[in-house]
C-alpha cells in the first residue's frame, strides 16, 4: 500500500468517525520529517480515541503499523506516526493553540473530497 492509499484510508476512517474539518498538509518539499500530516477535530477526548483506535485498525488490516502513537491517553492531541504519514487528532481548542496549519503556512494543502474520489 503506497502513501497516497495509507493517507486515503486515514481520511475515510476518520470521516467515517465523525472527525471534523480535515485539513491534509503536503510537506514533501518542506520537510524531511514526513510527507504528509492529516489533521481533524474531534468532539471529545472519547472521540478523539475512538478516530485513533479506528484509523491503527484500518491500516493495520492493510499491513501499515504505526511507528509510534502519542497523546492517546489524553486524548486532547493524539499523533499517530507512520512515517510518511503523521495524523493529528486534536480537540478544538488544542487544535487552535497550537496552530500546525499556521506554522506550515506554506505548505500546500490537498482537498480532502478530491483526495476521496
Amino acid at each position: 500500500m503506497d502513501t497516497i492509499e495509507r493517507l486515503k484510508t486515514a481520511l475515510q476512517t476518520a470521516e467515517d468517525k465523525k472527525a471534523e474539518n480535515p485539513v491534509i498538509l503536503d510537506l514533501r518539499e518542506l520537510s524531511a520529517l514526513t510527507d504528509f500530516f492529516l489533521i481533524v477535530s474531534s468532539s471529545s477526548d472519547i472521540h478523539g480515541r475512538t478516530i485513533a483506535d479506528e484509523i491503527t485498525k484500518k491500516l493495520k488490516e492493510k499491513g501499515a503499523l504505526p511507528i509510534s502513537i502519542e497523546g492517546y491517553d489524553l486524548g486532547n492531541w493524539i499523533l499517530i506516526d507512520y512515517g510518511d504519514i503523521i495524523i493529528h487528532i486534536f480537540r478544538p481548542e488544542t487544535r487552535e493553540l497550537y496552530g500546525l496549519e499556521n506554522l506550515w503556512i506554506d505548505a500546500p494543502r490537498l482537498e480532502p473530497v478530491r483526495l476521496l474520489k
